[in-house]
Parts: structure tokens; C-alpha cells; sequence
């Protein structure tokens, strides 16, 4: 096969890559609907990025720059099409960010010519940008938050030794991106995501301070990795977006001995706003034998007051589960992605109820730190979910007694 042929062949298989039909997967829980194939991979990424495709200087048709990973991923509704903004992974270890989109949020999942270019701003090069959560906040632009990491200068000779900060950036077309300041803050700050809208009342003193400050949920740790005495799902509110600093924080949903979120928790996308409450999708992490395990799981905040819980589901909510388990590290699922699609014709699994929100949700989870997948369900199935799914009791003592009231309830039906 001459070097034409073998071009050619390439484009092909990533042509049929792309535009593979992808089908719900089997079974399932009544809660949300899995998808068989991942939505990208490291596949799915331009063969521009990866080959030079100019024969004198690549005769062989070698990958240049081979790409690892694509994963944790922002999501967002842009111009009518389903759009992420993915974590893409090199073989070199350095992640970047890319725009992909789809035309239906389920395959044809095709990534934009070049990755974002994300200025540093008066900020500090960054040795490596990940895990953006996208916000279309109500002052008109779309907000990017994502881990900033860098090597932690007092250890000089650790080259393993990191801190992490939350950076932040705007755009209004995903294609130029305005740097802002880092979050400044005491400690360390991972998973931080900007609230949708502005919070109009700060109680200080008991008493409503009439303003507009934009909110962030935070996750304090002390190290790069260890949460240490920091830990849990975080709130501060900030008065200019643009000079952001931590000075009030407070935990909303804190971590607990022998749950799904006992070593650390975060939140994932920024929450879903219904009529009932606030939907929150986060990720908790406990440690097993064979290291740690990263589960995504739900709660509910009130429509008034976004720091108050109203409901918080015991377990896990979604986990990698067959292939999903497999990957560059193992068992983990993590999300910081979700759509609410705006057409209400779409129903998942039942008929239309019409004093339900029915509107469609695109979860865009991420399994083994290495693909990215797409799982569909309602608005008001979330809020079922969340509203009537029992709490974790905190003891064996307690699950064994839901389950036996469950138990009675049917067999009395």
C-alpha cells in the first residue's frame, strides 16, 4: 500500500469512527439510560493532531504526537448543538482542552480543527489544565473553571510534589478565552464551579446584605492529592469575578466514615435549577485494597438558598461498570458535565405526564480516566431519584431496616 492508499485508509476508519451509530445498552435502572459505545476517545481526535501528513518528512506515516485520553468534560447547549469541552490527554501526560460537538448529544461527535488556546493572563504558566466545568452564568458570558496545577516550589526536589488552583476563564464563542486571575485562597482548591446565577441576599449576622455576588463551590484540601482537615463540597461567595478570593467558606455537603464520599467529595457540573430544588451531580471517593474508588452521586438544594440540602440519596449514583472499568485508572467514574435539553418532546421509558419536567438530561461521564461516555434521563426522574431514594443511615443497623420497610411496603401491595 503506497503512502496515498494508507492516508486514505486512515481517513476512512476515522470517518466510519466518527459517524458510528451508537444504542442504548441493555438492562439498566429505571434512573438513567447507558449508551454501548464511548462518545470520544483518543481515537476520535484529529488525524491533524496526530500525523503529519507530508511524505517527504513522514515517510513511514508515524504518529507524531500520540494522544492518550479524552475525558472529564464541561458541557453546554451552543448554537443548537450539543457541545463539550473535553479534558484531552497526550502520551506526553499534559492534558489540554478541545472543543467536540454532536448534533443530537449521543454520536457524530466531531472535535473543532485546533484545541482551545487558554492564555495564561497575569497568571503563572501552568504545567498541565484540566477538568473544565462550564457555566452560562446570568451576566452573559460562559465561564470556564478548571484545576490549574503546577510543581509545589517549596519541595525542589520532589518531582512528584504539585499544588493545584482553580483557574478561571470567559468566552462568548468556546473559541477566545479571556484569563482572569486564578481563585485566591488559603489552601488548596480543586472541583471549584461557578453557580449560574448571582446570589442576591448574604446573611451577615443573621441579617439579608442586598447585592450581587457570584458563588462558587469549592473543595478546600490541604494537599494536592489529601483532602487532610479540609474536605467536603464548599461555598463562598465573591463580590467581583474578575479578582476572585476565598474569605467566607463554608461545607454544604461534607464527607463521612464508611459512605461513597469518606475520603473526599466535589462537586461535578454546575446544578440543574427546577422547580423542586436545585439537582446536584457530584463525585465521592473512598479508599479499597486496590486503591482509591470514584463514584458519582446526587443531592438536592433548596430553590431559595442553593446552600441548604433538601435531600441527599445514599450511595452511589452511577459507576463503571463492564469495560468502563478499564482503563488508565482503574474504577473510577467522574462527571463534571451535564446538558438539560430545551425541546420537551423527547420521554425516557414512559408516556408523556404533563405536570412533569420532562426535559431530556445528557450525562457526560468519563470512566477510567481515559474515555468519555453519554447517559440520558429526565429532569423529573433526577428529582424522583433524589426526593425518594432512602438516605444512607450511617449503619449496617439502619440499611438492613430500609430494606425490610421496602420489603413490607410490597408486600403489601
Amino acid at each position: 500500500m503506497n503512502f496515498q492508499d494508507k492516508v486514505a485508509a486512515l481517513r476512512q476508519a476515522h470517518e466510519a469512527l466518527i459517524n458510528r451509530k451508537n444504542e442504548p445498552a441493555e438492562g439498566g435502572n429505571g434512573i438513567y439510560v447507558k449508551y454501548k459505545n464511548p462518545i470520544l476517545t483518543a481515537a476520535h481526535t484529529p488525524l491533524e493532531w496526530r500525523y503529519d501528513f507530508d511524505q517527504k518528512s513522514n515517510p513511514y506515516l508515524m504518529q507524531r504526537i500520540m494522544m492518550n485520553a479524552v475525558l472529564n468534560a464541561g458541557a453546554i447547549l451552543f448554537e443548537g448543538k450539543y457541545t463539550v469541552v473535553a479534558r484531552v490527554e497526550g502520551a506526553d501526560r499534559k492534558s489540554f482542552f478541545a472543543v467536540a460537538q454532536s448534533d443530537n448529544g449521543i454520536d457524530g461527535w466531531r472535535f473543532w480543527d485546533e484545541p482551545v488556546t487558554l492564555p495564561n493572563g497575569d497568571n503563572a504558566p501552568a504545567t498541565n489544565v484540566y477538568d473544565m466545568r462550564l457555566t452560562r452564568h446570568e451576566d452573559g458570558w460562559i465561564y470556564g473553571v478548571f484545576c490549574v496545577e503546577r510543581h509545589d516550589e517549596t519541595k525542589p526536589f520532589d518531582t512528584s510534589a504539585a499544588t493545584a488552583a482553580a483557574g478561571i476563564a470567559r468566552t462568548k464563542d468556546l473559541r477566545n478565552w479571556e484569563r482572569l486571575p486564578d481563585l485566591k485562597s488559603l489552601c488548596q482548591q480543586r472541583n471549584v464551579v461557578l453557580h449560574p446565577e448571582f446570589i442576591r441576599c448574604q446573611m451577615v449576622n443573621g441579617k439579608c446584605v442586598n447585592g450581587k455576588w457570584y458563588a462558587l463551590y469549592t473543595r478546600p484540601q490541604d494537599g494536592f492529592i489529601d483532602t487532610g482537615k479540609g474536605g467536603g463540597i464548599g461555598w463562598t461567595l465573591v463580590p467581583d469575578i474578575t479578582h476572585a478570593e476565598v474569605r467566607d467558606e463554608r461545607i454544604i455537603f461534607g464527607r463521612n466514615y464508611h459512605t461513597v464520599y469518606e475520603v473526599k467529595n466535589g462537586e461535578g457540573p454546575a446544578p440543574i435549577k427546577t422547580a423542586q430544588g436545585w439537582l446536584h451531580l457530584a463525585h465521592g471517593v473512598r479508599n479499597t485494597a486496590s486503591g482509591l474508588r470514584y463514584v458519582l452521586y446526587m443531592f438536592m438544594t433548596a430553590l431559595d438558598d442553593p446552600t441548604r440540602v433538601i435531600a441527599r440519596p445514599g450511595g452511589w449514583f452511577l459507576i463503571p461498570e463492564g469495560s468502563e472499568y478499564i482503563g488508565d485508572v482503574m474504577n473510577v467514574a467522574f462527571a463534571n458535565g451535564w446538558i438539560v435539553e430545551e425541546n420537551k418532546s423527547y420521554i425516557v421509558n414512559r408516556p408523556i405526564v404533563n405536570d412533569k419536567d420532562i426535559r431530556r438530561v445528557f450525562i457526560y461521564y468519563a470512566s477510567a480516566d481515559t474515555r468519555l461516555h453519554v447517559a440520558t434521563t429526565t429532569v423529573d426522574r433526577l428529582i424522583d431519584y433524589c426526593l425518594h431514594t432512602p438516605e444512607d443511615g450511617l449503619t449496617t443497623t439502619a440499611s438492613v431496616e430500609t430494606i425490610k420497610a421496602l420489603v413490607a411496603k410490597n408486600k403489601g401491595l
